[in-house]
């Protein structure tokens, strides 16, 4: 398909993989809001909705921030973070499970202000890991992000991208370890808090099923 006119542009589910500009994509309006959508290289991509034990620790890690922000004496080092936002890379367009902004000392104007810091819940599957893991990497850095953080329940661990001076670097968290950032100082992030409820909505899920099958 080719690109169409973004004024009366609507985004619903049958429009996956026609190509777009980052300015048609940029203008729209509408969209059917049980799907997520991304503009990647001129393409639209048609994200299903986000599955109980990615939502689940998203919700756990927003909920440590806040308190981080709310209560310790260093808090205000974090200005902002918003789940499932919208992140503008040079040529695509990227739904991001969470993006924080640090250090700006104001509240950030979330259309037009980069995010410091994007993080990732790893979906199942081998295209979703090399999604996560290699093109948004490479895509976030390059915009400018100085942090990526991927959260992985399948391999049980955590793997920060951090951008000092002009190289990038790369730190693994083992699930039993706790990860700090210098973005955010004084905050601590337990993995294992994020991975036992990950857990859980599993098992749950698996539970339900069983029950239906019955």
């Amino acid at each position: 398909m080719t690109a169409i006119d973004y004024a009366i542009l609507k985004l619903t589910p049958e429009m996956a993989g026609m190509r777009m500009s980052p300015e048609e994509f940029d203008a729209v309006e509408e969209w059917d809001e049980d799907y997520n959508y991304e503009l990647v290289e001129g393409v639209l991509v048609v994200v299903p909705p986000v599955s109980e034990s990615e939502r689940g620790p998203n919700e756990m890690l927003g909920h440590l921030l806040l308190r981080y922000k709310e209560d310790h004496p260093q808090g205000s080092a974090l200005d902002l973070t918003l789940p499932e936002n919208l992140l503008k890379t040079p040529r695509s367009r990227r739904r991001a499970d969470r993006v924080l902004w640090t250090g700006l000392g104001r509240v950030p104007n979330a259309r037009k202000d980069r995010p410091t810091i994007a993080v990732e819940f790893v979906s199942a599957g081998k295209r979703n890991v090399q999604r996560d893991y290699v093109q948004k990497r490479d895509e976030y850095l390059v915009a400018g992000l100085k942090e990526y953080w991927i959260i992985d329940r399948f391999r049980r661990r955590m793997t920060v991208y951090r951008r000092e001076e002009d190289e990038v670097v790369e730190v693994v968290i083992r699930e039993n370890e706790t990860y700090t950032s210098p973005l955010l100082p004084g905050f601590q992030l337990p993995l294992a808090k994020l991975l036992v409820l990950a857990d859980a909505l599993d098992q749950a899920e698996t539970e339900d099923d069983d029950d239906e099958e019955a």
